[in-house]
């Protein structure tokens, strides 16, 4: 599969997509993180001029993946929305729109932090909402990472980005941070920035550079 990397972990595979998504073959379950759809609009209500249509261009990101992978369902695991200010009508709508577009397939929300505080989604965009931990076979999809005993914990919140280089040639590039007992999936959202990880001894480090996921040596 082009743009992907399949890598065995505790509860089996999980292929790692360059669209900073993660795809769980036995379970035909694509795993988003962190969309936070709505988060620019919900900036410039604060009065901060931010750019505009990252959330138009976060949808139709997800919906390329959709098509390309053919899920049994989507799973966001925590901040679908980004805050109660980003849930302007305009947003609301596309969003529907959206969703009504993709009505075949099933989507759920395992609640984060951000959901909390800008609401389930509305009961029309038709989605299954849970508090974490979700579990699937031997996976515990959350947002917020975690030790769960008996499941390898798949999880946002993070953001997390790896740091390569140093001076004018340092990037900062979002990655997968593989634990032994838990991944951390990167941010899908285009407008969420990232946290630098903290990598200790047995760690696998994936980086998506220029759209592919590359493994970084140990």
């Amino acid at each position: 599969m082009d743009g992907a990397l399949t890598i065995e972990v505790g509860a089996g595979p999980i292929v790692l997509l360059g669209e900073r998504a993660a795809w769980l073959p036995e379970h035909r379950l694509l795993l988003v993180a962190d969309a936070h759809l709505g988060k620019a609009q919900a900036f410039r209500r604060l009065g901060v001029p931010v750019p505009a249509g990252t959330t138009a261009e976060n949808l139709r990101r997800l919906g390329d993946l959709i098509a390309r992978m053919q899920p049994g369902e989507v799973v966001f695991l925590g901040d679908l929305l980004h805050a109660r200010e980003g849930r302007s009508p305009a947003t609301m709508a596309a969003i529907g729109r959206w969703r009504q577009a993709h009505a075949g397939v099933p989507m759920r929300l395992v609640r984060g932090n951000h959901d909390s505080r800008a609401g389930d989604p509305p009961g029309d965009w038709d989605f299954a909402v849970v508090d974490e931990p979700w579990r699937v076979g031997g996976w515990a999809l959350c947002h917020h990472p975690q030790f769960l005993p008996g499941a390898y914990v798949l999880a946002g919140h993070e953001h997390p980005c790896v740091v390569l280089g140093s001076g004018v040639g340092r990037l900062r590039l979002p990655c997968f941070h593989l634990r032994c007992d838990a991944g951390l999936l990167p941010a899908f959202g285009e407008f969420t920035g990232g946290h630098a990880i903290r990598r200790r001894p047995g760690d696998r480090v994936v980086a998506i550079v220029d759209g592919v996921p590359r493994l970084l040596p140990g």
